[in-house]
């Protein structure tokens, strides 16, 4: 079951750097350096996203990148308004008449979640910055899971109302 060791030398310098480790993964968990801490929990997700700044104090911490969160938001939207696909879609619905209001309910609901994930980041209020940011990462998520099981209930009504019918 255990390891046999040759030496007390052997056993004290594995314990030491057993030690270190847990040394080691106590300052990450304990939010020593937010920013370090933070991208080991995201898998450097949340790089890109924080910038460590020295305050009048001379203290350091971790800040939002606002200008990368409002520019990658910004063409995210703009990329869904532009999309080629979208506009297509758009005018292919319309012909139809049926679904033009889907498209449409699709981008005002992204332009108002856009729009309020961007007030919040411009906010001083940190707490209301936290809410931008997971509006950002969650919003899109949520509407995700949400038209699926809409298209899901969609699915499963049509097909009871033809076994009516039948």
């Amino acid at each position: 079951m255990g390891r046999k060791y040759e030496s007390i030398e052997e056993l004290r310098r594995k314990k030491k750097l057993l030690q270190g480790e847990i040394s080691d993964l106590e300052n990450l968990l304990t939010f020593k350096n937010t920013k370090e801490s933070l991208s080991a929990f995201t898998n450097g997700l949340s790089d890109q996203y924080l910038q460590e700044k020295i305050d009048e104090d001379g203290d350091e911490k971790v800040v939002l990148r606002k200008d990368i969160i409002a520019k990658q938001l910004t063409s995210e939207v703009k990329d869904l308004l532009i999309n080629k696909n979208t506009a297509v879609g758009i005018a292919s619905s319309a012909f139809k008449g049926g679904n033009i209001t889907d498209g449409l309910v699709k981008l005002g609901v992204t332009a108002i979640v856009g729009n309020y994930a961007k007030k919040n980041m411009k906010s001083s209020n940190w707490k209301k910055k936290l809410i931008g940011a997971a509006l950002i990462y969650l919003a899109p998520i949520a509407l995700k899971y949400v038209r699926k099981k809409m298209e899901v209930y969609q699915k499963n009504k049509s097909v009871s109302s033809m076994e009516q019918l039948i």
